[in-house]
């Protein structure tokens, strides 16, 4: 029962002492024009495109690592 009033005040102690965190306001914090966020949107555009080959080239790369295919021995022409 001893252990159990220590928690319980222990826990009573730390919630009791704690007060409301204060966020900042993002009303006048944001001030980039229409620019920067044309210019972040082609950045964003270009990664887009360069993810789609890369993603391309690496399906390829696993299908033939995945698939195996015995390879016939060559003949040499005389």
């Amino acid at each position: 029962m001893k252990t159990n009033g220590r928690f319980l005040m222990t826990t009573i102690a730390l919630l009791g002492s704690t007060q409301a965190a204060h966020a900042a306001s993002t009303h006048t914090t944001y001030s980039s024009g229409w620019l920067v966020l044309a210019f972040f949107g082609l950045c964003a555009l270009v990664v887009t495109v360069q993810l789609i080959p890369a993603i391309m080239l690496l399906a390829g790369m696993l299908k033939g690592l995945l698939t195996s295919k015995e390879s016939k021995p060559v003949r040499q022409l005389n």
